[in-house]
């Protein structure tokens, strides 16, 4: 797995582990805090953030246009620079006015930006790594750890993003509950009825900083309260960002070799023999990366449901505790020792030697002892929040990609692995049957037009959004890593930066399509809106294999 790999892959991969721990810690809380600053509606803040994820999702293209004329390491470094400032300005607590709003939009356009520049232009690094020939056959597999790395900077953002604001929150003598910050703009705009100016109030009186308080003063100090602790939340990505400059910094010797685009090439005596494709061969390319990227849109609008409708579902729909076993799902530190423990099992079987394997069995035995010993001191009912559900996807990718790689790896022994058009027709499958399972635990609950904006009286179990979490992550293997290769290897030299950027267009096509199941929250069943995530998948599955000879020709 990690064997013959160039140790360049591993300093890029780290570096972006940290920036993505900055972007998953704030985005895990963003819907939240559009929602309880500024009072908008599911409509309105799911608008906005996919409005927010087409910018960070497009920008790479004008930043691989960019890199193609001047280099991709001075594209990384300007975004980094360009994110950090966005990232400080959104975390200095504001009012909720149109200074504020002003302030807050104008962060989330640097951090698009800068995300633009940085994250596009570090994967064609990676892929520029594998077009030595020596390292050509791992292409795939690189892009697999790759992304299992930018995924383990993910895994542990939900879980900082709540601390944070629990702490603030807990400063203040406040806790977070779901319900108050729909009631508290229904309060202080006048539209609270008596039934919830009843719930308001008994929820008031729980929390020792406002006990004393009338529901007046009560709704604005907790909407600033929560708000100011999001601030603090979003935070957090500017350390993060600091761990990855000095990363990339500090180990730019490892691939500094790949920090070369056509350009630079073309002008260096080494490298000048390039073979050049001829215009069919680069047209025909170009329309097999156009094909893809038109199939990804519709991936990336129903996965990236996790930020927006499916945070939603957990808010209003979902119990906000857990018992017994499942427990331990909530537990970071040892949904993390569960991950490593993947890999030393898997050194059992690969290890050369007898002392290599021992080694290995004991470490996944203490790992397991290790996450059995933090499940057995975790409290009988553990609390949970909305954004703890966002933690899952990227565990899953982290402990599935070994899984993932070992598959695919004794399938390629036979000859018999499919190509990375075909994984990815496969996953838009698969990717529907999550939002099936979706589909199956709404059908009993009320719509969230009938809710009024709080929160369900019937909950249903977390189950359900894990198992569509765990659902979704197989498809995610199958598409986005595989993707990202499959533009690595295709990509016509000249056109290496703005093909990567197209890759993540399609994506930003996709996150602004997000908004629709937003717009369809109030409107439709529960049911409704995932089924047609459901039929767009399946649509859009069926599509890229009736286009597969043409995909695969375009590899060969």
């Amino acid at each position: 797995m990690f064997k013959g790999q160039p140790k360049g892959l591993f300093a890029l991969a780290l570096a972006n582990t940290g920036e993505r721990f900055g972007y998953y810690t704030m985005l895990a809380i963003f819907l939240l805090f559009i929602q309880a600053k500024f009072g908008y509606s599911a409509a309105a803040a799911t608008q906005i953030y996919s409005i927010f994820l087409a910018g960070v999702y497009f920008m790479p293209l004008i930043g691989g246009i960019l890199a193609d004329k001047i280099g991709y390491g001075k594209c990384v470094t300007i975004g980094i620079a360009v994110m950090f400032t966005g990232y400080l300005c959104l975390s200095i607590p504001t009012g909720a006015d149109i200074a504020g709003k002003i302030l807050m939009f104008g962060a989330l356009a640097l951090i698009a930006l800068g995300t633009g520049l940085f994250k596009g232009n570090l994967q064609v690094l990676v892929g520029n790594l594998y077009d030595d020939p020596k390292y050509e056959a791992k292409r795939d597999s690189a892009f697999s750890l790759f992304y299992m790395a930018i995924n383990i900077g993910a895994m542990f953002a939900p879980s900082m993003a709540k601390y944070v604001t629990n702490f603030f929150l807990g400063k203040a003598g406040l806790v977070y509950n779901a319900n108050i910050p729909a009631l508290a703009h229904q309060m202080m705009n006048g539209t609270i009825t008596p039934e919830n100016l009843s719930k308001l109030e008994g929820l008031a009186a729980s929390m020792p900083g406002a006990a004393s308080m009338d529901m007046a003063s009560f709704a604005p100090f907790y909407i600033e309260k929560l708000s100011t602790a999001y601030n603090y939340g979003f935070a957090v990505a500017c350390i993060s960002l600091i761990l990855s400059v000095a990363i990339y910094y500090g180990c730019r010797s490892w691939f500094r070799h790949a920090d070369v685009n056509a350009k630079q090439k073309a002008s260096s005596p080494a490298t000048a023999a390039e073979v050049e494709l001829t215009p069919a061969q680069t047209k025909s390319r170009i329309t097999a990366l156009v094909l893809v990227f038109a199939v990804v849109i519709f991936f990336w609008m129903a996965f990236h449901q996790n930020g927006a409708t499916m945070t939603l579902f957990a808010r209003d729909y979902t119990a906000n505790a857990v018992t017994g076993g499942l427990r331990i799902g909530f537990n970071i530190w040892a949904l993390a020792l569960i991950a490593i423990s993947i890999y030393t099992l898997f050194g059992v079987f690969q290890s050369e030697t007898g002392k290599g394997k021992a080694i290995s069995g004991v470490a996944t035995l203490a790992l397991w002892g290790g996450a059995l010993g933090l499940y057995f001191t975790m409290p009988e009912t553990v609390s949970i929040q909305p954004s703890d559900f966002q933690q899952f996807n990227p565990f899953y990718v982290v402990a599935l990609t070994p899984i993932s790689l070992a598959i695919f790896g004794a399938l390629a022994k036979k000859g018999k692995e499919p190509s990375a058009p075909r994984k990815i027709g496969m996953g838009m499958f698969v990717a529907a049957a999550g939002f099936l399972i979706l589909t199956i635990g709404s059908l009993s609950l009320a719509s969230p037009k009938e809710l009024g904006g709080t929160v369900s009286p019937d909950l249903v179990s977390p189950t359900w959004l894990i198992s569509t979490y765990l659902v979704l992550t197989f498809a995610e293997l199958l598409l986005s890593p595989m993707g990202i290769s499959f533009v690595s290897k295709v990509a016509p030299p000249k056109y290496k930066g703005m093909m990567m950027g197209g890759w993540f267009a399609a994506t930003a096509i996709g996150n602004y399509l997000v908004s629709i199941p937003g717009l369809l929250w109030g409107r439709l069943p529960l049911w409704g809106v995932w089924t047609v995530l459901i039929a767009l998948c399946l649509v859009s599955g069926l599509f890229m294999f009736s286009m597969m000879k043409k995909l695969e020709a375009a590899t060969k």
